[in-house]
């Protein structure tokens, strides 16, 4: 292994060199101590990054010089082909690794590859065409209706740091929007006093793509709204977006999300709870309270009903309950 005292007191304390105990040619070996060595050293990795390293490539190696019966050089690491890699992640999958472990698996073997790419130790173009594994989307958990009127009733205090009682009535009716009428942020925010209907039309909402959809407008939303809007400090033309921050500007988003950080702290709600779960939770009580699924999809302005399932967290045993409900031949 090296020999440089930068590296080996760099790494006192860090994990076991990745070679030992490998099958693996000299010139890899020493490779390898010169990656570690740059890791700890010039990129300062911490301990926990060098151990998760050194184990993820370990790995690798071990099943590359098992998958190609040979004893590992920087010649055959070079010609390690994309299936190879492939192979690898399959591995892995079949043992039951996460796709964030796989993932995390392939960028510490992409960061050796890269780096005797750098130093002109070999070349692989493969490791640039495996791509990272997909990993699920961790969609936002639904409060529960209790914790979402909540939400929107504490709203009206608008905290000790706030520079006026209006920003109150602004957060309430900003959330009341979110879980009354299932609205993305972006689309509340963007929302001017043009865009509200008069007393007992639906909304009209523009969400992603420019498409349109009409959402009803309860009449604690509108009254809500309305409350705002009268309170409001500044001029709210029929043009500019209706939400406005504390000195007059369009609202930023980042300020929203602030306040509801400040509230779910205050009301003792998880960290899920943000202004996206007020949208989630709008359509899982919905579905809950038996609301057709093909329904709620047109109101969250989903293009696929399969998106509107997956975002809901819906279950097989539930969609057969919203069909025998709703279908003619359900019951035949």
């Amino acid at each position: 292994m090296a020999s440089n005292p930068q590296y080996r007191n760099a790494l006192a304390d860090g994990p076991v060199p990745v070679t030992v105990g490998l099958p693996v040619a000299a010139d890899l070996d020493a490779a390898m101590a010169r990656w570690r060595e740059w890791l700890s050293v010039e990129r300062r990795a911490s301990p926990h990054t060098l151990r998760a390293y050194a184990g993820d490539v370990a790995s690798f190696l071990k099943f590359l010089a098992a998958h190609q019966g040979q004893v590992l050089s920087l010649n055959r690491l070079g010609d390690a082909s994309l299936a190879d890699f492939r192979a690898y992640l399959a591995g892995r999958t079949a043992g039951g690794t996460a796709a964030g472990s796989r993932a995390r698996a392939l960028s510490g073997v992409r960061s050796l590859f890269r780096f005797l790419d750098r130093e002109g130790t070999l070349h692989n173009p493969a490791i640039d065409q495996i791509r990272n594994p997909k990993r699920p989307k961790r969609l936002p958990r639904p409060l529960t209706a209790e914790q979402a009127l909540s939400v929107v009733d504490a709203a009206a205090d608008p905290g000790p740091s706030a520079s006026a009682d209006w920003i109150g009535r602004r957060d309430q009716a900003l959330f009341a929007l979110l879980y009354g009428g299932g609205l993305r942020l972006s689309e509340a925010l963007s929302l001017t006093p043009g865009d509200l209907p008069p007393p007992g039309a639906p909304l009209t909402v523009t969400g992603k793509g420019r498409k349109q959809r009409i959402v009803p407008l309860l009449e604690t939303v509108r009254a809500a709204l309305d409350d705002y809007r009268q309170a409001c400090p500044y001029p709210l033309s029929a043009e500019r977006p209706m939400f406005r921050g504390a000195r007059g500007a369009p609202l930023n988003p980042g300020v929203a999300e602030r306040q509801l950080r400040r509230l779910r702290a205050a009301l003792g709600l998880p960290d899920t709870a943000t202004p996206h779960a007020l949208r989630h939770s709008f359509a899982t009580h919905l579905l809950a309270g038996g609301g057709d699924l093909r329904a709620i999809q047109d109101l969250l302005g989903h293009a696929s009903p399969s998106t509107t399932q997956q975002y809901l967290g819906v279950e097989d045993a539930a969609l057969l309950d919203v069909y025998r409900r709703s279908h003619p031949r359900a019951s035949g």
